[in-house]
């Protein structure tokens, strides 16, 4: 009953828009450009010369067609709709190696699929670590019939910004030993931050001096600007590539209403939590009577803040933007309190009467062990002692023309051996690559058990926020410690979970979630933090392999690795 419902779900929310659906389309070129982000000349990955890209708006049931010609002259590109389930057009998920193939330099590539859900959601490169070159911008999906009451609203995307190259990074990270990259030198709003000045200097004695912006300066903050007595929606976006954050705004409080494209049951708080891959709405009331301006800040959760926060103004229409606030930001809460953050975690659930509850029992039950291991003498991530290594020849192609050759076939493990101590370094730190793909048959219900572990040296534990490709899913829980099977089920929350796309396992703990098999395709499921994505903590699922042999799905999305030449023998490219 549970997929039968969740379907119907689904169906409504494009219906709902089908009679006036709109086209989107749009030409963009994905080149490198020299810009200062963070007040520092770095190279950023732009769209059409814009960074962050171009922001998206459409309406739930709108066709989108972005034709995306890749200009950079050594390696290939792809975009990937987070929060989109890309229903029937599995190929546009725009995951490299999973769903197509990387657009080569020089050619255009055509995304072609309907924004099937309203939502806050983003856009980012999903080939190699070109998130973290600057590839995302928003894409926004109203409903045709918003519930929420607002006068106005502001786009927050956040990021964090290294000056050190992708292609440096990406090289540090595979070297033996491993090179860290450490933390990264400034965060981001809207593509803009500060990395040698502070606005908010005059509060301290030494340390950073005062920013001084000139006109059009790329660094210089965006200001956002408010009436008196009005109520405002901030869609807040995490694109970071390490750096769990937490948002505050000076003087006001901040309503939950959205998380991750779906409503939540409304809560009110000072400041919020916000892991890459999450997307949130707040709504914020401003002040009858305002005198000043107040600071926006963003600062570092979960590892030692050496980073500092990024800044800008809530800007009140009748005071001066050159009014400096008169009380110091917001102080982000300290870095370890996991307790704080665990306690806002567990105050998202689903609003009432939007969807559905999940079904009682699951069919199927994955516990994914999440460990640092190493591959003669690499450092690398493993799920259930795999560490994820993606095929030159893309599951969608492999599996549709039957390249059972392409790919590891075998899966790895549905759980990890009993005697495994999380609290401790693994014992053997040896582990293997593989595929890390998981089949499904379409219509179940499936859980997954996300186990966190120390890390090979030390007693370490690190927050990983895991992002699922083409679902929603529901929520049932956290825990401490090693997941208990047949015990921890008990406490499972099966009245109101909260529907995400992404969920944070803690230091030491468990998370707990459940998805339907309601979208032939092969899906990605990864850890969304890019170092440890590009070091194989990640898996696949593939669901209903039988309706994929029967997608059609264009030859330009599978044109490399075997199925080029599948294709080729077939006078098809």
């Amino acid at each position: 009953m549970g997929t039968v419902v969740w379907w119907l779900v689904m169906v409504v929310v494009v219906a709902v828009h089908s009679a006036s659906a709109a086209v989107i389309e749009e030409k963009w070129e994905v080149e490198y450009t020299f810009w200062w982000p963070d007040c520092k000349e770095g190279i950023v990955m732009a769209i059409n010369g814009q960074f962050p890209g171009p922001t998206i708006n459409a309406v739930a049931g709108d066709r989108v067609i972005i034709h995306v010609t890749n200009k950079l002259s050594t390696e290939g590109v792809v975009i990937h709709w987070h929060g989109i389930h890309q229903i029937g057009t599995p190929w546009a998920d725009g995951a490299a190696g999973v769903t197509q193939c990387a657009i080569n330099p020089g050619e255009t590539f055509t995304y072609n699929f309907t924004v099937d859900k309203a939502g806050t959601h983003f856009y980012h490169g999903h080939y190699g670590m070109q998130r973290s070159a600057g590839l995302y911008g928003m894409l926004i999906v109203r409903s045709p019939k918003e519930t929420l009451r607002y006068d106005g609203e502001f786009n927050l995307l956040l990021t964090d910004w290294w000056h050190q190259s992708i292609h440096s990074q990406e090289l540090a990270l595979s070297s033996r030993p491993m090179r860290w990259i450490g933390e990264p030198q400034s965060l981001l709003i809207n593509g803009r931050g500060q990395h040698n000045c502070s606005q908010a200097a005059y509060f301290t004695k030494g340390g950073m001096t005062q920013c001084t912006f000139k006109q059009n300066d790329q660094c210089a903050p965006q200001t956002l600007r408010v009436q008196p007595n009005k109520v405002y929606r901030l869609r807040i976006a995490s694109s970071t590539a390490l750096a769990t954050l937490n948002l505050a705004v000076e003087g006001h409080k901040l309503e939950v209403v959205e998380a991750d494209g779906n409503y939540v049951a409304p809560f009110t708080v000072s400041d919020i939590d916000i892991y890459s891959g999450e997307t949130y709405s707040v709504l914020l009331k401003t002040h009858s009577t305002p005198s000043k301006n107040h600071w926006i800040s963003v600062g570092v959760r979960g590892r030692k803040p050496n980073t500092p926060q990024a800044l800008t103004l809530l800007n009140y229409i009748n005071t001066p933007n050159s009014n400096n606030p008169t009380k110091p930001p917001p102080v982000t809460p300290r870095w370890d309190d996991y307790d704080r953050s665990k306690t806002f975690s567990k105050k998202i659930l689903a609003a009432k009467g939007y969807y559905p509850p999940p079904p009682e029992k699951s069919h199927d039950q994955l516990i994914l062990l999440n460990t640092q291991n190493l591959i003669n003498n690499y450092t690398k991530w493993a799920i259930n002692n795999v560490s994820l290594s993606v095929p030159a020849t893309p599951y969608l192609g492999s599996i549709k023309y039957g390249l059972k050759s392409a790919y590891d076939l075998k899966s790895p493990g549905k759980t990890f051996t009993n005697d495994y101590d999380i609290m401790k370094p693994p014992a053997n730190p040896n582990t293997n690559k593989g595929s890390g793909i998981y089949n499904f048959p379409l219509g179940i219900v499936v859980d997954v058990i996300l186990q966190n572990a120390n890390v090979l040296k030390g007693r370490i534990s690190e927050i990983h926020p895991w992002h699922l490709h083409g679902h929603d899913f529901w929520v049932l829980g956290y825990g401490e410690g090693k997941f208990r099977r047949g015990i921890d089920e008990k406490r499972f929350n099966l009245k109101n979970p909260p529907l995400r796309n992404t969920v944070v396992v803690y230091p030491y703990g468990w998370t707990a979630l459940r998805f339907v098999t309601d979208n032939p395709g092969v899906w990605f499921f990864h850890c969304h933090i890019e170092p440890h994505l590009h070091m194989g903590m990640g898996v696949v699922f593939a669901e209903g392999v039988n309706r994929i042999e029967k997608m059609d799905i264009p030859d330009e999305a599978l044109g490399c690795g075997l199925t080029r030449k599948w294709l080729m023998d077939r006078g098809r490219r």
